[in-house]
């Protein structure tokens, strides 16, 4: 697999996100401010004189009183306002800040797919600080994590480096193996089909962008063998019933042809295994060639002959990122040695 010279970039400010704690307070009333904690004393005590018992101090937990019957009414002054406690270390220093999915994790970090993380922890191959993982299972900050008995570095959202290419797949050729970092394929295509396959560092955008729930649109030009009539489209647009459940083109455009062949683009919004095929085979049509030209915003073009890879400019990984539901992430840059190593 050889690299095309087209690999500049275009750069966009990344998104940022603020995030602060606040801690509630009272004010006494003789006018000095005191801690939810003393507010809340002086209200048991209150209430154990009505009773005439002792009242006992509340205990101390670091947690806010807001919203508590003691502070109902209240308002703090902001000249009397608490001192605000520091945040916990790992809150501010660490990978991640809170507990998550594990095969998340996992995908984020570029060691594969969601689902292909699932598979993994099913087979028992992912452990948690020693202990074979189940799905469903959380990881934090603290945890400790290895996949096939190797430990593993988990990242963050903002220390993935969210990287796209787009390869044109000749066919006849499986997935092909790139150096360097894990690359995970979105979607797939079978021996037979050729045409737009991307690649991404960013476990997580692949997982969205093949979801069916997310709805991305795959485009493909079809050589069918046969005579098309106008109820074989109609029924493929309305939907027809495969061994697998219910599937539809959403669009289908004729293209022309030649003899006994004829040219069509169809649109589908999922990447079930040899769908476009079956869906022509249910009416008695044979696909003889099938080429992928679209995969959501991204278009197969003439900066990626057969055989040859092109990386996404940054305007594209945003537009794919928007799709997909995500924030925008600026992609590093490529050194020298990673423009040379396919």
């Amino acid at each position: 697999m050889s690299k095309t010279d087209s690999d500049k970039r275009k750069t966009s400010r990344p998104g940022s996100s603020q995030a602060g704690n606040k801690q509630a307070g009272g004010k006494h009333a003789g006018g000095k401010a005191v801690t939810g904690k003393a507010f809340a004393d002086k209200n048991a005590a209150d209430a154990a004189d009505k009773r005439g018992e002792q009242a006992r101090p509340t205990r101390d937990t670091g947690k806010s009183t807001r919203g508590s019957k003691a502070n109902v009414g209240k308002k703090p002054a902001a000249a009397d306002a608490p001192e605000l406690r520091p945040l916990p270390p790992q809150a501010k220093g660490d990978k991640l800040v809170e507990d998550e999915k594990l095969q998340k994790v996992l995908a984020r970090s570029g060691l594969g797919s969601r689902r292909e993380m699932e598979v993994a922890i099913s087979a028992g191959r992912v452990k948690v600080n020693g202990k074979v993982a189940q799905l469903g299972d959380r990881v934090g900050p603290r945890d400790q994590v290895s996949l096939d008995d190797r430990p593993q570095s988990l990242k963050g959202a903002e220390e993935t480096a969210r990287r796209v290419i787009m390869y044109n797949k000749p066919e006849g050729e499986r997935l092909p193996r790139l150096k360097g970092e894990r690359w995970i394929a979105i979607g797939r295509l079978d021996i037979n089909t050729s045409g737009l396959l991307l690649f991404t560092t960013d476990g997580e955008l692949a997982n969205r962008l093949m979801h069916p729930s997310t709805q991305i649109e795959r485009e493909y030009a079809v050589r069918v063998m046969g005579e098309v009539k106008r109820e074989h489209v109609v029924n493929m647009v309305n939907g027809v019933m495969l061994e697998d459940g219910p599937a539809r083109f959403t669009d289908v455009q004729e293209f022309g042809g030649e003899g006994i062949n004829s040219w069509f683009h169809v649109v589908i919004m999922e990447g079930r295994n040899r769908e476009v095929r079956r869906l022509w085979d249910s009416q008695g049509l044979t696909v003889s060639r099938l080429k992928r030209v679209r995969y959501g915003n991204i278009f197969l073009d003439k900066r990626a002959r057969a055989g040859e890879w092109v990386e996404m400019e940054q305007s594209e990984i945003d537009e794919l990122s928007t799709l997909a539901g995500l924030e925008h992430r600026k992609a590093p840059a490529l050194t020298p040695d990673e423009q040379n190593r396919w």
